[in-house]
């Protein structure tokens, strides 16, 4: 099993953030946080991208 080194693993969380504040409404940002959050972190980031969109203004 591959580990990640920490200075990916912080870009992709940062990366995650910025495509969680994408959107117009919070529907649209939940959906960029969540599609952000899978492709950085699988199923779990997904669902911590999409709590950052919702709450994300």
């Amino acid at each position: 099993m591959q580990i990640m080194t920490s200075s990916r693993l912080i870009m992709g969380f940062l990366a995650l953030f910025a495509l969680a504040a994408c959107g117009d409404n919070v529907r649209e940002r939940a959906a960029t946080g969540a599609v952000g959050g899978a492709v950085v972190a699988g199923p779990a980031g997904a669902v911590i991208g999409g709590t950052a969109g919702a709450v994300t203004e």
